[in-house]
């Protein structure tokens, strides 16, 4: 049996993907490691797996993350945030501690995250065999643009300061690349064999147990609808987002599950449950419609449950993401920043009532399943074991 590790940031979008790969590899009887700040991710992995800590999580978990939630960004400048302010500062402070994790639990495979790419540049120095997850699929379209050329050139420098040779950026693994979406969701590439497009992998999630599921049940009566805009926009724009969504649907037809922290607003409509975290896959087989950011793994989820979509990208890959759910006719964009309640009422209501919607969802789901998920993703990392 071979040993495996992943290296991921402390963003449960990246994170839950590799549990469900690392679940499956801990089935077949490997040793599955994790190297991250964030201690608590420690409950969450899957029964016999290990975490390696790479830093002093607390206070940096809650630097990486505040970072990240406290600016107002979008469009290009939300990348060049994410790469000056986070994701380099990150990899350089984390580079040294993911070698000396390495160094002691002595992997047969590396899996890095594709913003971890620390963990490419540490397991090239020790000549271990390394793959590259890629939660964020926007990341390698050829489209990029300029942004991405930018970012590119911000990775080399790094590089160079670490004392390694810059003429490649190392991030995406040379040898295989698994990117979690479907190749007829992600859209025309040209990109060579090595990526591997396995589709969403969602077997194993941590059980919740705090969530209201009798209130949720009763409210069956109207379609129940899930709104949110994930875990990092936490800035005044959340604030004022809810409340239109409030003047959309407090007196619609409609049930509104919402994630979010309900002390955030005062008062909360009757046909809204507001609950600061919810068991998203579970609740997903009871909903009719999702209103998301664009975050990849809620827009994975919902196509994945044949669920037509309402979709305002607030920055970074989300623009993409959003795009690639018109293009497939799955669902509705709107513009974040200047939408109005009536066009979110309206929007909800033609993604309820015109048919096209969940099926081209539908359409989605099932490429989704031909891609082959977890059992796909386990067997190609396993493939990469030194002989």
């Amino acid at each position: 049996m071979a040993r495996f590790v992943f290296i991921v940031p402390p963003l449960s979008g990246h994170v839950n993907p590799t549990l469900s790969v690392g679940s499956e590899l801990i089935q077949r009887g490997h040793t599955v490691g994790w190297i991250s700040l964030e201690e608590s991710l420690g409950s969450r992995l899957p029964k016999g797996g290990t975490l390696l800590l790479a830093g002093t999580p607390e206070e940096d978990q809650a630097e990486y993350l505040t970072g990240i939630s406290q600016r107002d960004v979008s469009g290009i400048e939300s990348i060049k945030f994410l790469y000056e302010e986070v994701l380099i500062p990150l990899n350089r402070y984390m580079f040294p501690r993911i070698a000396g994790q390495l160094e002691a639990f002595r992997p047969d495979v590396v899996i890095n995250d594709h913003q971890l790419f620390a963990g490419a540049m540490a397991a090239h120095r020790q000549r271990i065999p390394f793959a590259t997850t890629v939660t964020a699929p926007a990341a390698i379209r050829e489209d990029g643009g300029k942004a991405s050329e930018w970012g590119v050139r911000k990775i080399a420098d790094l590089q160079m300061e670490l004392g390694l040779a810059a003429d490649k950026p190392l991030v995406c693994s040379d040898s295989m690349a698994l990117v979690f979406t479907s190749k007829a969701f992600f859209g025309p590439s040209s990109l060579p064999g090595h990526f591997h497009f396995v589709g969403p992998v969602l077997q194993y999630r941590p059980k919740m147990t705090s969530f209201d599921w009798e209130r949720f049940h009763r409210m069956k009566d109207k379609p129940r609808i899930l709104v949110s805009i994930g875990t990092t926009f936490d800035h005044a724009h959340k604030i004022d987002f809810f409340r239109k969504v409030i003047t959309a649907f407090q007196n619609a037809p409609v049930n509104v599950l919402v994630v979010s922290e309900p002390h955030l607003l005062g008062d909360w409509p009757d046909n809204f449950l507001v609950q600061s975290k919810v068991p998203q896959l579970e609740v997903l087989p009871y909903l009719k419609a999702v209103v998301c950011h664009g975050g990849h793994n809620t827009v994975s989820e919902a196509l994945t449950h044949g669920l037509p979509l309402v979709v305002l990208p607030i920055a970074y890959d989300q623009a993409h993401v959003a795009a690639q759910v018109s293009a497939a006719g799955a669902g509705i964009r709107l513009h974040f920043k200047r939408f109005k309640p009536e066009h979110l009422g309206a929007a909800v209501r033609e993604v309820l009532a015109d048919a096209s919607y969940r099926e081209a969802a539908g359409r989605i789901r099932a490429s989704f399943e031909e891609a082959g998920g977890t059992a796909r993703a386990a067997g190609l990392l396993e493939n990469m074991v030194p002989l």
